[in-house]
């Protein structure tokens, strides 16, 4: 007879908590922002599902992928200093609109989170507005990462199938291709200090200013 290990109800419920707060329905009005890749598909750069996938990676792994997870990770620890922790998340975005992208869905995530918990969660950049949250359910750091970069994958790759022919199945494809990166990526942040912060996505980056003067825009970032 096979023996299987309970996992505790609260671990259920936290999971499906995280799950939730993280869902495409949830309001943090992830829809709206590209993250800077309405400019390279406006300008040719990303045409396709390859390169699509290429842009992906590049910044889960080297920009803000990679930080917003590092971020994440430090504020779920305990004794963190959110403060601090959303000072350093300010710091690190590299313009104007990018900074509005995490700090106006972080705003948004705390306040929807707050209302629907009855806890204080004042206004942070997203990925410590998330890891504050979060921290109380208990979770292992590197499945709460996985699933805040999987949320991040999903609407980039939403942005993708709405604004060039992509359809829902090449769509798909290009997320599912990206879940060993995101769950090697999430175990990385995990255990990563504050001293590994920094992004090497210098193209998503100049993307991002790009758009602050873009003619035809649809998306806010």
């Amino acid at each position: 007879m096979t023996m299987h290990t309970a996992i505790p109800i609260t671990d259920d419920l936290g999971l499906l908590a995280l799950v939730q707060w993280l869902s495409p329905a949830f309001p943090t009005g992830g829809f709206a922002y590209s993250h800077g890749l309405e400019t390279m598909i406006a300008s040719g750069a990303v045409g396709d599902a390859p390169a699509l996938a290429r842009w992906l990676a590049e910044v889960l792994e080297f920009g803000a992928g990679r930080q917003d997870g590092i971020l994440l990770a430090h504020a779920l620890r305990a004794g963190a200093d959110h403060a601090a922790l959303d000072a350093l998340a300010r710091a690190l975005q590299p313009g104007a609109e990018r900074l509005s992208e995490t700090l106006d869905q972080g705003t948004a995530f705390a306040r929807t989170v707050a209302a629907i918990t009855g806890r204080a969660l004042p206004p942070r950049c997203l990925p410590v507005a998330v890891g504050q949250a979060a921290a109380p359910l208990g979770l292992p750091a590197a499945c709460v990462i996985t699933l805040y970069l999987h949320s991040f994958a999903t609407n980039l790759t939403g942005v993708a199938m709405r604004f060039m022919p992509l359809g829902q199945e090449a769509g798909q494809g290009v997320l599912a291709g990206l879940h060993p990166q995101i769950t090697a990526l999430a175990e990385h942040c995990a255990q990563a200090g504050l001293e590994d912060l920094g992004s090497a996505a210098l193209g998503a980056d100049m993307a991002a200013l790009q758009h602050e003067t873009l003619q035809a825009r649809i998306f806010r970032t």
